[in-house]
């Protein structure tokens, strides 16, 4: 069981250049829930992505490294959201107008697996949440926010007095919902600054919203890190390198100055 909430709760990255194939996969009884994406490029194609034209010619053809396209996400959602699996052709015509023509681009995407079947609770600010499952099954967490959405929360008005209707959320709400509940079979624990700390501005009325699953299943089938399916025997799976992981807090970076 903790191999299947492990494999749940982690955040995927995959990636593929200009010509590769992207796969996405997530294990038995879970399905894709897109994140977030990049396609375009904005590190040189030294680091990622060599150019596929000739040496020749990519230095008569200047390269951008400020190039992306706004419909990556978009694309995404339409091919993978809610699926298992989903695989497809990387390139430019996938997207839209080509904002670079000339630069090679790539496709990131970050992804995690969502259970089939979950439930959803939300307890407003200094209530008790309480989450619980049917005998011989128990809590898989699947997100939690405490804080304040952008849409708000039907159970739970917005107060501001006076402040502006902004976002804040608690960057631990997650990893403290799982500690207290996590393959428990009930649990309760207070929405409130005492426990998630205070995320907002005084003043503004928070909540605490749990997405979370009951299972009775001691362990699923993992993903197949090694394996992914492909359309031919010569492709080979996308790995995520250190280089990735630093492009990862690059894009964070833009998608946070966008």
């Amino acid at each position: 069981f903790a191999g299947y909430i492990s494999q749940v709760l982690k955040n995927y990255t995959d990636h593929a250049c200009d010509g590769e194939y992207v796969s996405l996969r997530c294990p038995h009884r879970t399905t894709i829930s897109i994140q977030s994406s990049f396609y375009g490029r904005i590190v040189p194609s030294h680091q990622m992505c060599p150019s596929r034209y000739p040496h020749s010619y990519a230095t008569l053809v200047k390269e951008d490294v400020a190039c992306s396209v706004g419909t990556s996400l978009q694309k995404m959602l339409d091919e993978c959201q809610d699926r298992r699996s989903c695989q497809f052709l990387v390139n430019s015509r996938l997207f839209g107008a080509d904002p670079c023509p000339g630069t090679g681009k790539y496709l990131i995407v970050w992804y995690k697996c969502r259970p089939n079947e979950y439930k959803s609770k939300v307890a407003c600010e200094d209530d008790k949440l309480r989450l619980s499952c049917k005998k011989s099954m128990v809590i898989a967490i699947y997100s939690a926010i405490f804080g304040r959405t952008q849409g708000g929360s039907l159970e739970c008005p917005y107060q501001t007095l006076g402040m502006p209707m902004i976002e804040c959320q608690s960057a631990t709400a997650l990893q403290l919902m799982i500690k207290r509940c996590h393959g428990k079979r009930s649990c309760s624990i207070y929405a409130s600054t005492y426990e998630f700390g205070d995320p907002c501005y005084p003043g503004i009325r928070k909540h605490l919203n749990v997405i979370y699953t009951c299972d009775n299943t001691p362990f699923l089938l993992p993903v197949d890190e090694t394996q992914p399916p492909a359309p031919n025997s010569s492709m080979e799976p996308v790995g995520v390198s250190t280089e990735m992981a630093l492009l990862s807090n690059i894009l964070a970076a833009y998608a946070f100055v966008t």
